[in-house]
């Protein structure tokens, strides 16, 4: 069938993109679902750091690529073999799908998979397929999902069913902002009853660990450069926020600490913000040859944990459905993160957005719009 989809021609394209125009909205082909594979019908998408980082050079990844790994939609039709999820349900899209058979998967989420890292790093679906082809040549898939676009074929492993009552935006969030930030407080940071976290770098994926911080009853700071965003944290419930010299200024120490900025000199805010007996969780992807300067004898005299957590240490399967009831419970607000709605064909201006730091999660509508 033919789909419309955002392609990445090259990496390291100069900003601002609006200019540079590295995403072209493209016709592709793309083929049935092969076995253990699902058609999925994208209703909304969300732009993410973790693209960005493609864009820019900092996550290297073969091109041409199309682009999208945090989305839902609906099923339009299953492969063989596939009996548990039916044209009709909608599907929250994971960008890390799980074998459940080689050793990493049976970390609890600590390890990713690693065929399916493998397999991302590759640009295909976990079988080894590329599905997706532009006048005959093949295009690779983005971290097994490729959501810029208005179908995408996956494998079943990169999916979580959700039901009807879970609005496409809230499902989107689930499957990248929600797993990674969340999970780095649920599942990587533990904090005990009536601890206080704090979280450095407030977009996205660290506003999406405050909410559920908040949810789950824990006071939470938020630290940020940006000054509204420190007003936007408040207003989802922060007890205090802080510029990082507001912080050190005040000498305010927490005992579970969340990185989600994805820079060095965040992760050595972080970690001078832990208490002593604390645990700095980083979750962020900074620059390959990025580097902090962290003091040994602080582990050791201070008894610390650093923990490094890759999609918040998630097993989607069975967290997904814990932060859908936090949500239906009315404890986890997701839809305030939602900063913007996007065509495709606004995508490039919204990347620029996006590096800017002035936006949470800006969310695509792949069958809203036209390509310029």
């Amino acid at each position: 069938m033919e789909i419309l989809g955002a392609v990445l021609e090259r990496t390291g394209a100069p900003p601002p993109f609006a200019g540079s125009r590295p995403l072209r909205v493209t016709t592709l082909e793309l083929d049935p679902p092969g076995p253990g594979e699902l058609l999925v019908r994208i209703e909304a998408a969300g732009l993410c750091h973790s693209d960005l980082s493609v864009v820019d050079g900092n996550r290297p990844r073969p091109v041409p690529m199309l682009l999208g790994h945090e989305a839902a939609g609906v099923v339009e039709r299953a492969g063989d073999g596939v009996d548990d999820v039916r044209p009709g349900d909608r599907v929250v899209m994971t960008f890390l799908p799980r074998c459940g058979a080689c050793p990493e998967c049976a970390t609890d989420g600590r390890l990713p998979c690693r065929a399916g890292s493998a397999a991302n790093a590759a640009g295909t679906l976990v079988g080894g397929a590329r599905r997706l082809h532009r006048d005959g040549v093949p295009v690779h898939h983005h971290l097994g999902v490729s959501a810029f676009a208005t179908h995408a074929v996956v494998s079943r492993t990169s999916v979580v069913p959700v039901d009807g009552d879970v609005p496409p935006d809230v499902a989107a969030l689930l499957g990248c902002a929600v797993l990674t930030g969340g999970g780095a407080v649920v599942n990587a940071g533990r904090p005990r009853p009536g601890e206080p976290v704090l979280v450095v770098g407030l977009g996205g994926v660290g506003m999406a660990a405050l909410l559920v911080a908040r949810a789950l009853g824990h006071e939470v700071i938020g630290v940020d450069a940006v000054e509204d965003k420190l007003a936007t944290a408040r207003a989802l419930g922060a007890t205090a926020v802080h510029t990082p010299a507001s912080l050190a200024e005040a000498g305010l120490r927490a005992p579970v600490v969340v990185e989600a900025a994805g820079s060095a000199r965040a992760f050595e805010t972080a970690f001078a913000a832990t208490a002593p007996g604390g645990t700095t969780v980083t979750v962020g992807l900074p620059a390959p040859d990025a580097r902090s300067s962290v003091s040994p004898l602080t582990l050791t005299a201070e008894a610390r944990t650093v923990v490094g957590s890759y999609l918040g240490s998630a097993v989607p399967a069975r967290d997904i459905p814990r932060y859908v009831q936090l949500w239906r419970d009315g404890a986890l607000p997701l839809e305030r993160l939602v900063s913007a709605h996007v065509a495709l064909d606004d995508l490039c201006s919204a990347m620029d957005r996006l590096a800017t730091g002035a936006e949470l999660r800006q969310l695509v509508r792949p069958h809203e719009g036209t390509p310029s």
